[in-house]
């Protein structure tokens, strides 16, 4: 059963007129007869009584009107979501964010991905730690990492540097420096640092210690798995941490980010994936190089 035929039959079906019918179709009028009577062969039943100036469908005639329609639809719907995959504007893209970049670039992503790739269905996984989204790609359960490097991405994925960010201290906002249009970091002392994980659960920590020991600070860590948690602990008076810029982005009451005075320590963010992405994951990764590049022209939003 030829699907051309199948659509003349379904116009025929409509029109109930074989001329009206075959002008539709553009085709002449025997070559539809002839198809019609295909059909009827192949079904092994009647369905249409035909007279010199109306068809009628037989109940064979109207179950295949219907299975038909649904059958072509189908098809015409496979084509274009082929084409769409084809073009990397159809299928399935996970993405993985690291803590940092949760709040900022996932959002902003997602949003524009909504807006640009419809068709496009995003499984978005964030507030992830660095080492372990490397793991993820690696074992194929993500497509695309956005994670802060403590060392070269392996050699058998593919990255591109997305931007560096200045590190901002987030303080209580009962703290004298939360007011300050910068905070040194020796002015922190005695107060608990807290920070991501240690050891190679985390790439933030080093970063962060790094810089607090330049600074001649060496202050007690409180280590949490999130950054959502990493400011909430000094939301309750815990202690200060050290982020990147965009955390900011994370509006919480109780706590002021306070750009550090100095040089600015930088956190560099990188978009990690595998070789041979599909068009989908082409695509999706250079409109999120693209939206991170839009918000790094827009510049940072006010720190508190």
């Amino acid at each position: 059963m030829e699907l051309r035929h199948l659509r003349s039959f379904v116009v025929l079906a409509e029109e109930r007129h074989f001329g009206r019918a075959a002008a539709r179709l553009h085709i002449a009028q025997p070559a539809l007869s002839q198809q019609l009577r295909q059909l009827e062969r192949e079904t092994h039943t009647r369905l249409m009584d035909r007279s010199t100036r109306r068809v009628e469908l037989t109940e064979a005639g109207r179950l295949l009107q219907d299975r038909a329609a649904e059958i072509l639809a189908a098809v015409d719907r496979t084509s274009t979501d082929l084409t769409l995959l084809a073009a990397g504007r159809a299928g399935q893209v996970r993405l993985g964010f690291v803590g940092t970049a949760t709040y900022d670039v996932l959002p902003k992503v997602a949003l524009r991905v909504r807006d640009e790739l419809p068709d496009i269905e995003l499984d978005l996984r964030g507030e992830l730690l660095g080492p372990e989204l490397i793991d993820q790609l690696r074992q194929g359960e993500l497509d695309i990492a956005v994670l802060r490097p403590g060392s070269p991405v392996p050699g058998e994925l593919e990255s591109r540097h997305l931007r560096d960010e200045p590190l901002v201290a987030v303080l209580p906002a009962d703290h004298p420096g939360a007011r300050a249009d910068r905070v040194r970091l020796r002015d922190l002392t005695g107060m608990q640092l807290i920070t991501h994980p240690s050891g190679h659960r985390s790439t933030m920590q080093p970063l962060v210690l790094d810089v607090c020991r330049r600074a001649g600070l060496d202050p007690d860590v409180i280590e949490v798995g999130e950054t959502g948690t990493l400011v909430v602990f000094v939301a309750a008076g815990l202690g200060f941490g050290l982020v990147p810029s965009s955390v900011r982005a994370l509006r919480l009451d109780g706590v002021a980010y306070v750009p550090l005075a100095g040089p600015p320590e930088l956190a560099p963010l990188v978009l990690a994936s595998r070789p041979g992405p599909s068009p989908a994951v082409a695509r999706v990764a250079a409109l999120l190089t693209a939206v991170v590049s839009d918000s790094a022209s827009a510049g940072p939003g006010p720190p508190g």
